[in-house]
């Protein structure tokens, strides 16, 4: 494994680094560190090659079993950059940084988020939870505090008191939400990869994000769904 993470450049390595320890960079800071990292070691530099450069990058990383992916941000459609561990597909991919009752309330978390028609969850259904955990009750102030760090680790993401899984969590955890929440984890109709935040057609049920919704319907006179061509009677954001 060291041999083929060897056979990267210096600047496949600095760009590396620098997305592991971000835990997710956004498209144009990616666009940047791209740049920087190819100036700094005088190799090669064309603008338009980022995905071809971390294509690169992820064939080294394969035997590893990492790889780096790219989400859209449900919020804006905004390409992000995160490094998935692909042998953990699992919350327990966050246990090195978590006690037990936090992954717990991190769970919970997710199943209202999931499970709500908006992909959100209050702040007072969730800490609601923290006397109900099985591993022990938590202190209204403690779960707080715990969903404080959940956000500055941008694994939530926090509106006025409304909470949603961030774009990093998407990215990281779109396998072990697709397969543990089979029944409603849909994905986005328009750009294939996990919706949480989406409208969804009344009469096929197919789902989109509220980006490609925006993006979709720009060019349509009428709104009509893409899967059955009912009218969309969903408010197009």
């Amino acid at each position: 494994n060291t041999v083929m993470a060897a056979q990267m450049t210096n600047a496949h390595r600095r760009f590396l680094q620098v997305l592991m320890s971000n835990g997710i960079t956004e498209g144009s800071e990616a666009r940047k560190l791209h740049q920087h990292c190819c100036e700094i070691d005088k190799v090669y530099y064309a603008h338009d090659k980022l995905d071809d450069f971390i294509s690169t990058i992820n064939s080294h990383l394969q035997p590893l079993f990492m790889q780096i992916r790219k989400g859209l941000s449900e919020d804006d459609g905004r390409a992000h950059y995160a490094v998935v561990n692909l042998a953990e597909t699992e919350v327990t991919k966050m246990a090195s940084d978590y006690t037990e009752i936090e992954l717990e309330l991190f769970r919970k978390t997710m199943d209202l988020i999931i499970l709500s028609e908006n992909g959100f969850a209050s702040s007072t259904d969730i800490l609601n939870l923290a006397d109900q955990l099985k591993t022990k009750k938590m202190k209204k102030k403690e779960a707080e505090q715990v969903l404080k760090a959940f956000v500055e680790d941008k694994w939530l993401s926090e509106k006025n008191g409304e909470y949603t899984l961030h774009t990093r969590c998407i990215i990281e955890m779109e396998q072990y939400i697709l397969s543990n929440y089979q029944d409603v984890a849909r994905k986005c109709n328009i750009c294939h990869s996990l919706a949480i935040q989406s409208q969804v057609c009344d009469s096929c049920g197919i789902g989109m994000h509220l980006p490609c919704v925006r993006k979709y319907f720009r060019a349509q006179t009428e709104p009509r769904c893409p899967t059955c061509n009912e009218f969309w009677s969903c408010d197009i954001p």
